[in-house]
């Protein structure tokens, strides 16, 4: 992976994140956890280029997230479109849901956990955290769609400045 100043990404996110998915990884090499996401977005806040991710605390990942300083975002390639399905639908409370994605663990020299298969990863060091809860909402129609129903809790927001970033 070749180091890359996070101001020359050319990649549109939007689609990057809505459509194509990223994995969001908390932990170290001795334990990690990932999920699959498509909710989050990158820009430029407090003079600092960042991410905002949002994460249920019924994820596994939730734990590692909220322990840890720092967490990583990996953008893989449309050749593994299976491993984000296999993140995004189970748990690694019960299964090791990396080898059976055919996932590499790469551990940055931050100590974060990303893959082989990224093609992008930002590594984020986390700087405000809130929650989505029904008041703050001004369309109100967005909780009842996202949050009214069986869909989970309410999502934990992170943003976090990007701190590294690299491409393959």
């Amino acid at each position: 992976m070749e180091k890359i100043d996070p101001a020359w990404i050319t990649e549109n996110f939007i689609s990057l994140i809505g459509r194509e998915w990223m994995l969001v990884t908390a932990g170290d090499a001795s334990r990690f956890n990932t999920m699959t996401a498509s909710w989050g977005g990158v820009g430029y806040l407090w003079n600092k280029p960042v991410v905002f991710v949002f994460v249920r605390p019924e994820r596994y990942t939730f734990e590692f997230i909220e322990r840890c300083d720092c967490f990583t975002l990996s953008f893989l390639c449309e050749e593994y479109r299976e491993a984000y399905k296999v993140c995004g639908s189970r748990s690694g409370r019960d299964t090791d849901k990396v080898k059976e994605a055919g996932l590499v663990p790469f551990v940055t020299p931050l100590g974060n956990v990303t893959f082989e298969q990224s093609r992008l990863t930002l590594e984020c060091r986390k700087l405000y955290t809130g929650i989505t809860a029904e008041e703050r909402f001004i369309d109100k129609s967005i909780y009842r769609k996202w949050y009214g129903g069986s869909q989970g809790g309410d999502h934990r927001l992170y943003v976090a400045e990007i701190v590294d970033s690299w491409i393959k």
